[in-house]
């Protein structure tokens, strides 16, 4: 490989939260498209570009094992997950292919399209973070003209060891982004998608397609 050619991209989907403010279970095998949220979001992942996809799991591992398929990817274990959306981004970090880009995605984001991992991906440019931006919540319930950062997020390769190190709690990468923010491009997906998650049962339209 000389230095003009890009670097391939191993998707993260982290897929190991327990769900419990919206009490159904792991969001993993939310039912989503006549499949699982788990398996609909691994397969966005790879059908918009990234080469290889790493799926983190957790709370109820070996129940979303056995309900899904996902042989075609690498699947890993986080049990430190209670210990919040950190842990599993190290581990899925620490999974993904030597030399590659990263691109995290939560998987419980199922407005996600490969037209959204595309444009990332094709707006990456190399020592840098890229994050599909939706526009920002106006006091009257409207839309600011002002992006707010989301996933998915492209960690490039060379920055993947200091944002897993700096990566605590539940904030994921956010201390990292935090601390560095001229290194982050926002990319505006705003047009494909929300970017909004299953967080609670009101947000359960979101699976419906």
């Amino acid at each position: 490989m000389n230095d003009s050619s890009p670097v391939a991209t191993t998707g993260v989907l982290l897929a190991g939260g327990a769900g419990t403010r919206l009490g159904l279970g792991p969001k993993a095998l939310l039912p989503f498209r006549g499949r699982t949220l788990v398996e609909v979001l691994a397969k966005t992942l790879l059908d918009g570009g990234c080469l290889k996809v790493v799926v983190v799991l957790g709370a109820g591992a070996e129940r979303v094992r056995r309900a899904t398929e996902l042989d075609q990817y690498l699947v890993v274990d986080n049990p430190e997950w209670a210990a919040g959306m950190a842990s599993s981004l190290r581990t899925g970090i620490a999974a993904a292919t030597h030399g590659h880009n990263v691109m995290v995605t939560l998987v419980d984001q199922p407005g996600v399209t490969p037209a959204v991992v595309a444009r990332l991906l094709a707006a990456h440019q190399a020592g840098r973070v890229t994050a599909a931006g939706y526009p920002e919540a106006a006091f009257d319930g409207g839309h600011t003209t002002k992006l707010r950062r989301g996933h998915p997020l492209i960690i490039d390769v060379g920055l993947r060891a200091e944002v897993a190190e700096s990566a605590v709690g539940d904030a994921g990468a956010r201390r990292f982004l935090k601390a560095h923010p001229g290194l982050v491009d926002v990319v505006d997906c705003s047009d494909l998608t929300d970017g909004a998650d299953v967080d609670t049962k009101d947000k359960l339209d979101l699976l419906r397609d």
